[in-house]
């Protein structure tokens, strides 16, 4: 843990009429991933991107596609997906039982891919006890998964630092991202406590200057996430 920060963009918030310039936009401007939010209206009230999308991303960037399974079925799905080209792919923890979820992860890894698990707000992190050993990150959702643009929920960062702690006492270290409301006031607070992976959509696609908010996010974690290394 405690790796330089890291920032992904989600794709969710870009413009798809201009989606080309956004994505080399965040490349140029030092992203480490491009996040792509799948969401099929059944496990969150909002539909978006699928495979096309994600085969499209492959030829147009060379950034890692982290691939967001916000979906009821991810075991059918992740065929697909690891298909087309995704780096690394999350699936959430709410929408399997325990057998499901490494059978899941087990899939992911070897199909050469890194494998994340996430949960949202209400979910108690001791879902990820099991798997922990399993996954490559973990995905905290600081607000209910469906739409950009929420407001980040208050306390979040205390669940980045208890997941952190539990990774410590499992003798691993998987990255930890967090996704909702992050921007230059709330990244400090999540990478302090632990997190290493930042997704930002309006944040950065909504800016008047995208690759300066993108770089303004990110030097505003890192530099709180050395403090708490200076300070442990």
């Amino acid at each position: 843990m405690f790796e330089p920060v890291k920032i992904a963009p989600s794709i969710l918030s870009a413009d798809f009429m201009n989606l080309g310039r956004d994505i080399a936009l965040i490349e140029q401007a030092g992203a480490g991933y491009v996040h792509v939010d799948v969401m099929d209206g059944h496990f969150v009230p909002n539909l978006t991107m699928g495979v096309p999308v994600v085969k499209q991303l492959k030829r147009a960037t060379a950034l890692p596609l982290d691939v967001h399974l916000m979906i009821t079925n991810p075991l059918e799905q992740l065929p697909w997906f690891l298909e087309a080209g995704a780096d690394s792919v999350t699936v959430h923890a709410e929408v399997l039982n325990a057998e499901e979820l490494a059978c899941a992860l087990a899939t992911i890894r070897e199909a050469g891919v890194k494998a994340a698990v996430s949960v949202k707000p209400k979910t108690d992190i001791a879902v990820l006890e099991p798997v922990m050993p399993d996954v490559d990150m973990i995905l905290v959702m600081s607000v209910e998964p469906g739409f950009s643009g929420q407001g980040y929920i208050e306390g979040s960062e205390d669940k980045v630092a208890r997941i952190a702690k539990m990774a410590r006492a499992a003798g691993v270290a998987p990255l930890i991202q967090v996704d909702g409301g992050i921007g230059v006031a709330t990244a400090p607070r999540v990478a302090a406590a632990g997190a290493d992976v930042l997704v930002c959509g309006n944040a950065v696609f909504a800016a008047d200057d995208p690759a300066c908010a993108l770089v303004a996010v990110r030097d505003a974690a890192e530099a709180a996430r050395l403090a708490a290394v200076v300070n442990a």
